[in-house]
């Protein structure tokens, strides 16, 4: 983006909730079930069907707005929204206008939640992007389109959907990434939603528009649809901005309207313009009473998680570790919840942060599996660090070991010993090595006494070959130092 024009984003935010039934019936919530088979006459829009309220819906979404800081409504109701469109069965929805559950709120763009190649120079360091509202709806159907006819698959109709709606306040692509990826996480780990976009259980819609630096009213907003992804509504917002800015220097005025972001393409299509926002011709739902918030907020207020921000200061504080790696820790509830598990019996968990970071997840990786998928428990992590630790195998066996555990999920021990690796640690024995060594390589031996400090790196390299490189390094160092160092007579 050009340094001499301001981009204004904001981004509306529909969450499918994490509940077992729909909104307002008891139909199961199932991804891929078979299509048109969890439908009732109340989510299919039959006459005289009525609505109840899902309690836990209710719940999550207030504890949704303990986690960002909002304000929850004492009174909250449900209205009307009126519209007529294939995947809507009753041709309006419920859904929550002048009295949502949730008003204002702010959520946090803290430094890994940008993308890598963004993290070295974040310009607004500590953000916090204002929320504007957390409202509480039910979904709509799900259309497929096919050749020549378009299918609608109503099981998802009627499920819990929270829409969260942002101030105008992200001024780039990478603080919308930043602030979705911190969205998500939370959404996560306050178990109201797993936030999926691949499953459409977490669905983005930006708006955005430009102006120059010299002027203070916003440019037109153009919204942008089609968006399943983070790294797409990223890439989506840079092209967009890039391309007003090139109209706006054309000499075009941009007017309101609403864009599909095609990824393959990489760029944005017009879908329909607007002049003025639509009349839904909202009214309060005559079969829905209001709700009073206060006779659920204190169970919703104890359930309020640990969030990943505060568990990268905790983790940092408590485990001795880095603040990149405790961030890189908690970023991720499972992977979080994997660690603290081989940390808390670990003398040093810093030795399992290593294996986690640098072992574990470029070993699934690789493997192409996911946490869930690995052999390794965690205490046999906390095995293995144990051993490298006491000396019994070294860092480069335990990398060895390691390997073995993920393919076969056998204890660490249990590999040392069938592999022979367990590490030679006898004084004795190694006292006898180093001597041989020393006694075969004058030379080595010469240079190092001479000043040459580097000599001994070969000696030790010599000792730990005649071992087979099970002799313990620290105690080849410690000796050759010992045997190397010129006696009181020769000092004299």
């Amino acid at each position: 983006m050009k340094s001499d024009y301001i981009a204004t984003i904001g981004l509306e935010v529909h969450v499918q909730l994490k509940t077992k039934s729909k909104m307002f019936c008891t139909c199961p919530v199932e991804y891929g079930a078979e299509p048109n088979t969890h439908l009732c006459p109340v989510c299919i829009g039959l006459p005289g069907a009525l609505p109840v309220m899902n309690l836990e819906a209710l719940r999550m979404t207030a504890l949704t707005g303990l986690i960002f800081e909002c304000e929850i409504a004492q009174i909250c109701k449900f209205d009307r929204k009126n519209y007529y469109y294939p995947d809507m069965p009753k041709n309006y929805q419920i859904s929550q206008y002048d009295l949502p559950i949730c008003q204002n709120g702010r959520v946090p763009l803290y430094d890994l939640a940008y993308p890598k190649d963004a993290q070295k120079s974040i310009k607004n360091p500590d953000k916090k992007v204002r929320l504007t509202r957390i409202h509480l709806e039910e979904d709509v159907a799900k259309s497929f389109h096919f050749e020549s006819a378009t299918g609608i698959d109503f099981n998802r109709a009627g499920t819990p959907l929270m829409e969260i709606v942002s101030q105008p306040d992200i001024e780039s692509p990478e603080e919308a990434f930043a602030y979705l990826t911190s969205l998500k996480q939370a959404l996560i780990y306050g178990g109201v939603s797993d936030a999926d976009m691949e499953k459409g259980q977490l669905r983005c819609d930006c708006n955005v528009s430009v102006r120059p630096k010299n002027q203070t009213q916003f440019g037109a907003k153009i919204e942008l649809k089609n968006l399943n992804s983070i790294s797409g509504v990223r890439r989506a917002l840079a092209f967009e901005i890039d391309r007003q800015i090139a109209a706006l220097e054309r000499g075009e005025k941009l007017a309101q309207e609403t864009r599909r972001w095609d990824d393959d393409q990489g760029e944005t299509f017009l879908m329909r313009t607007k002049e003025s926002a639509h009349d839904y011709r909202y009214f309060p739902d005559p079969d829905l009473l209001p709700v009073k918030t206060d006779v659920f907020m204190g169970e919703v207020r104890q359930r309020l998680p640990e969030l990943p921000w505060e568990k990268r200061e905790r983790f940092e504080r408590q485990y001795q570790i880095s603040s990149y790696d405790a961030g890189v820790l908690a970023n991720d509830l499972e992977l979080s919840r994997y660690f603290e598990a081989a940390a808390k019996g670990a003398r040093r968990p810093k030795a399992v942060a290593n294996y986690v970071l640098n072992d574990l997840l470029s070993a699934l990786s690789g493997a192409g599996k996911s946490l869930a998928d690995c052999a390794i428990a965690p205490e046999q992590l906390t095995e293995l660090a144990a051993l490298v630790e006491d000396g019994k195998i070294n860092s480069k066996q335990g990398k060895e070991v390691f390997a073995e555990m993920f393919a076969s999920g056998k204890a660490p021990a249990q590999i040392v010993q069938a592999k022979g690796l367990a590490q030679e640690s006898n004084v004795e024995a190694i006292e006898g090595l180093c001597r041989d060594v020393i006694t075969a390589n004058p030379k080595s031996v010469e240079d190092y006494r001479a000043g040459k400090a580097a000599a001994i790196n070969f000696l030790k390299g010599q000792v730990m070959k005649a071992s087979k490189g099970k002799a313990n390094p620290n105690l080849v160092s410690e000796t050759l130092e010992r045997l190397l160092r010129p006696s009181p007579e020769a000092r004299a």
